[in-house]
């Protein structure tokens, strides 16, 4: 009782409520216009979370991870582009929906879904995240190594489909986590002699760069092509109440895209680009009007938008509970418990209870608040998407220099981001994600860590075998990376089969 009447303080405090509230509408404004995903909008905040107390920073980062996936959908409603890659099933039907003038209608609807979609996601989040830590509590080194390897092949093989360039990535971020002073000896790696490159690349920094600049140099790219006129929203009105029995009526519906984003959120690297559109390939094949689908029917924008906000509280499980990101805005959160001191997995929920509650305490409100927000301001918000391009990009650039020196008032860490920056544009050109190099990134130091703990303990080399292949967890967890190393493999093969056949 006494870690619930913590919480709940720690919740509800004026500045803890301000900061989530304000996160949230934040995150609803950045996620509606193109271009600006919900990652880009935790990197580009994270820094200034740097001086706050840890429940507040993770809470406002919280609400603006959930505002900035509802986002997405507004812009996917009104001009058929999706603010964020998790909307891209909503525009299928959504837009259909504001050309019959039914706008209005189209984000209530994407509004409720989300919003119910967002808090069955955090339920999820409580309860599965303690079960899944519990058993991650008698992991030692070796399992720690293994689970680091299966976080690598996992965004390797899901976040681009090419299992190369994933697998090139991945590797890329694991050799500049080694940048900085060797856990194991104390001698410096890479610092090219360096002093300012002897406590390693800040993190957050990485994040930016990889994150954000690929985006503003593309935004720069097409500033020149035309722009496709905003749908307005006509007179006709759609009254709340009408659309929230419509949407009660459908149980099966919300029921089913929320476990379909759960399910794909508690596999790291999916998405939930991927979460909405099966949800939405699930409410077409079970539907017996199916033929109405894509023409603007309300069922498609409440089966993705269910799905790809409950998709975001999935997605936090294997983060909170392993310390394994779901993609990549829970990298980026990940980001933010490192710079407050905080390591995530097993040990956080002995170690640091209340702030794990508080933050999935403020989720779950985050849902409520966005659902309030949504139904309320939408066609308001929508109304952004009209900012100019050339003022929108030299604000992003100048918070991410900001948010990147202001960590550790280091000019340096303004030359890694240019660098990195461009290489990540460059990379991405070429095909290469940036989630499995951050991950490969953060997961590094994890498997290094790993394995000369258990190279200590076991004494030697044969020891070090034993100790890695002979234990009935790291057996389990190496039989699941395979599977996923794998997994892209036989899929392909058996649709090549299936084709020929």
């Amino acid at each position: 009782m006494d870690i619930i009447s913590e919480v709940l303080a720690a919740l509800f405090a004026p500045m803890t409520f301000f900061y989530l509230m304000i996160g949230v509408l934040g995150g609803i404004i950045i996620g509606s216009l193109p271009g600006l995903t919900a990652t880009m909008a935790l990197a580009v905040m994270l820094p200034f979370t740097f001086s706050m107390a840890p429940d507040v920073a993770l809470v406002t980062l919280g609400g603006i991870y959930v505002g900035a996936i509802f986002g997405g959908c507004i812009a996917a409603i009104l001009i058929n582009t999706p603010g964020t890659p998790s909307s891209i099933a909503t525009a299928f039907d959504g837009y259909p929906m504001a050309q019959k003038g039914k706008a209005e209608q189209a984000l209530i609807t994407a509004s409720i879904g989300s919003g119910i979609g967002g808090v069955f996601g955090g339920i999820a989040l409580l309860f599965l995240s303690p079960l899944l830590a519990r058993v991650a509590l008698q992991f030692g080194p070796s399992e720690f190594f293994w689970i680091a390897v299966l976080g690598l092949t996992l965004v390797a093989t899901l976040s681009q489909g090419s299992l190369l360039k994933g697998a090139l990535g991945a590797s890329f971020g694991l050799l500049l986590s080694t940048v900085g002073i060797s856990i194991l000896g104390g001698s410096s790696r890479f610092t090219f002699g360096s002093s300012s490159l002897q406590g390693g690349l800040e993190i957050i920094v990485l994040l930016i760069a990889f994150f954000c600049i690929p985006q503003v140099m593309r935004m720069i790219k097409g500033m020149d092509s035309e722009k496709e006129e905003m749908s307005k929203i006509k007179s006709e009105k759609a009254h709340i109440f009408t659309v929230f029995k419509s949407m009660i009526m459908r149980p099966i519906l919300l029921l089913r895209s929320a476990l379909i984003g759960i399910t794909v959120g508690l596999i790291p690297g999916a998405g939930g680009n991927v979460a909405s559109l099966l949800s939405y390939d699930a409410a077409v094949r079970f539907s017996k009007q199916n033929k109405l689908f894509g023409k603007g029917d309300e069922r498609g924008v409440a089966a993705s938008e269910t799905a790809n906000n409950a998709e975001v509280g999935g997605s936090l499980v294997p983060l909170l509970s392993l310390g394994i990101p779901g993609g990549p805005p829970s990298a980026v959160l990940i980001g933010a418990l490192l710079i407050q001191g905080i390591q995530p997995g097993p040990n956080l929920f002995t170690s640091n209870a209340t702030l794990i509650y508080t933050f999935i305490g403020g989720f779950i409100i985050a849902n409520i608040l966005m659902l309030i927000f949504a139904i309320f301001g939408s066609k308001y918000i929508g109304k952004i998407i009209q900012i100019p391009i050339y003022y929108l990009v030299p604000t992003i650039v100048f918070l991410t220099m900001i948010g990147a020196f202001a960590i550790r008032n280091n000019f340096m860490d303004i030359i890694v981001l240019a660098l990195f920056g461009l290489a990540a544009y460059m990379m991405s050109e070429r095909g290469f994600s940036p989630a499995p190099i951050v991950l490969g990134i953060i997961l590094g130091p994890i498997a290094e860590k790993g394995i000369i703990q258990a190279y200590l303990i076991s004494e030697g080399f044969p020891g070090l075998l034993s100790l890695f292949f002979s234990r009935p967890l790291t057996v389990g967890i190496m039989t699941l990376c395979f599977l996923s190393l794998f997994s892209p493999l036989i899929t392909k093969l058996v649709t090549k089969r299936s084709t020929n056949a």
